[in-house]
């Protein structure tokens, strides 16, 4: 029995250093999101980043060797799981690509319904200017993955004469247009918005959407 309880002591402890020592990679990614919304990118140091994040300025660079570094995990942590969602549900839901459309709408409205994600996004366009390989990066891995998903799903829906002939590059970026706009309404310029109601934006979404595109009879 002594034994065991030996055993127990010894192995708790390495559990809970385990455990710390993968979550820091994301305490130290809300931490860099905080400083580069706060201070800007530029004005943000590595070392704030890393004392916000409770480690040492030299533990920071274990895992990230630069502020570009860490931005583009966020991408990847926090917008990419988009990007990547919506090219499962259209490559699955071409059957019916009008349920798997409103499936994109409301993953989109939620996920773009958090400020922890809007927020990288938003930063990124603020750093685009001066940072084009960011730019490049958050295109690449975001835009041009659900972009493409999308168009291929309103393509196969126009195939189906569930929608009436058009550029689908267009219609895409008809669809999702609107839900950006409310993020950037309510996250940015403070305005009322409907985000918070996924439902209905996207039901208003789709009313708009569609009679702009629905096949007439």
């Amino acid at each position: 029995m002594r034994k065991a309880s030996g055993a127990k002591k010894i192995s708790e402890p390495h559990t809970r250093w385990r455990r710390r020592a993968e979550a820091r990679p994301d305490e130290i990614l809300d931490a860099a999101l905080a400083e580069f919304t706060e201070r800007g990118f530029e004005a943000a140091r590595m070392e704030d980043i890393a004392r916000r994040a409770g480690i040492s300025k030299g533990g920071i660079y274990l895992y990230f060797p630069s502020k570009t570094a860490l931005l583009e995990a966020l991408i990847e942590a926090r917008v990419t799981p988009l990007a990547r969602l919506v090219r499962t549900i259209a490559a699955t839901g071409v059957e019916d690509p009008m349920a798997s459309l409103h499936m994109i709408a409301a993953a989109a409205a939620h996920r773009l319904g958090d400020a922890k994600v809007f927020s990288v996004p938003r930063l990124v366009i603020s750093v685009s200017g001066r940072f084009p390989e960011i730019a490049e990066f958050y295109r690449v891995h975001v835009v041009d993955v659900a972009r493409g998903a999308l168009e291929e799903l309103i393509e196969a829906a126009m195939a189906k004469g569930a929608l009436r002939r058009v550029d689908p590059r267009a219609a895409a970026r008809a669809f999702i247009g609107p839900i950006l706009f409310e993020a950037l309404w309510a996250h940015v310029l403070g305005g009322e918005s409907i985000l918070g109601d996924p439902e209905k934006l996207i039901e208003q979404h789709f009313d708009v959407w569609l009679n702009g595109l629905e096949q007439c009879a």
